[in-house]
């Protein structure tokens, strides 16, 4: 795409649908076409190759390059990358991992050269349980998979999705009564401490600076999403020379509760294609 002075930019949305399908009926793809994405990382998919193609191809999305990694698991997780450009590689899972669904990269061809692009999903867990023990394991994949794509200094790349973890106070409306819950536990957070560590950038936090929020997940139930009681859970995380094309960043939060085609919102981010000077 073109931003408003000429500069190329590759705009790459991020977006946790809840469901292709339902996302389809509740007008999800319909947004999803507005944003005149170049590339689509989605989550929780939760359907097999066809039925994806399906759902594409009638939401505007036809022709399109699908890279899709389902779960074994029918109709649960599920991840995607979706481009108008064409992909030179596609990579799918993490050790140990091979039929969760939650992990997919592939290297987009752009005029600033391969982005590697990965859509990944992070399962909530449950504190104290075996699925908080899976989630720390894949969380630990990650960590081991990020640290080598992080090696090149040069790369661009960035990893997209539901990450299931508010990384500090500010992404979490209700922080002190959630300490000790999935999704804000110190073993969680460390993770995502590594990661930045490495050298790998939270571009939602570098574009708009310090919070509370904007949030990317609120619960249906109650009155969540018209106070505001959310979770930033949804990220791009970019190497440091992708971080630095980042232009602009928006959070895809419904209008209304009503107009709501998810209970997260899409992280929107525009990248320059020409060299940061």
């Amino acid at each position: 795409m073109t931003g408003v002075c000429g500069e190329r930019l590759l705009r790459l949305v991020s977006a946790n649908v809840n469901g292709i399908r339902a996302a389809a009926r509740r007008g999800g793809l319909d947004w999803l076409a507005a944003q005149q994405a170049d590339v689509l990382c989605l989550q929780e998919v939760r359907a097999d190759d066809e039925q994806l193609a399906a759902a594409l191809d009638a939401g505007g999305f036809a022709g399109w390059h699908v890279a899709h990694t389902p779960a074994g698991a029918k109709g649960r997780a599920g991840v995607a990358v979706v481009s108008r450009l064409p992909a030179l590689a596609v990579r799918m899972h993490v050790p140990g991992f091979e039929d969760a669904g939650r992990w997919i990269e592939t290297d987009i061809d752009t005029a600033a050269g391969p982005v590697t692009v990965v859509s990944t999903y992070v399962h909530t867990g449950e504190a104290q349980t075996p699925r908080q023990d899976e989630k720390l394991r894949f969380l630990g994949a990650m960590t081991y998979r990020m640290g080598a794509l992080a090696a090149d200094d040069a790369r661009l790349a960035v990893v997209c999705g539901d990450l299931n973890v508010a990384h500090r106070q500010e992404d979490l409306r209700n922080w002190k009564g959630n300490l000790g819950r999935a999704g804000c536990l110190p073993q969680e957070r460390a993770a995502l401490d590594t990661w930045f560590a490495g050298g790998w950038v939270d571009v939602h936090r570098q574009l708009v600076g310090e919070g509370p929020g904007p949030y990317t997940w609120w619960t249906w139930r109650g009155q969540a999403f018209d106070t505001d009681t959310g979770w930033r859970i949804d990220y791009q995380l970019a190497t440091p020379a992708l971080a630095r094309r980042a232009v602009a960043v928006s959070v895809g939060r419904a209008p209304t509760y009503a107009q709501r085609w998810s209970d997260h919102a899409a992280v929107v981010v525009d990248y320059a294609l020409a060299a940061p000077t």
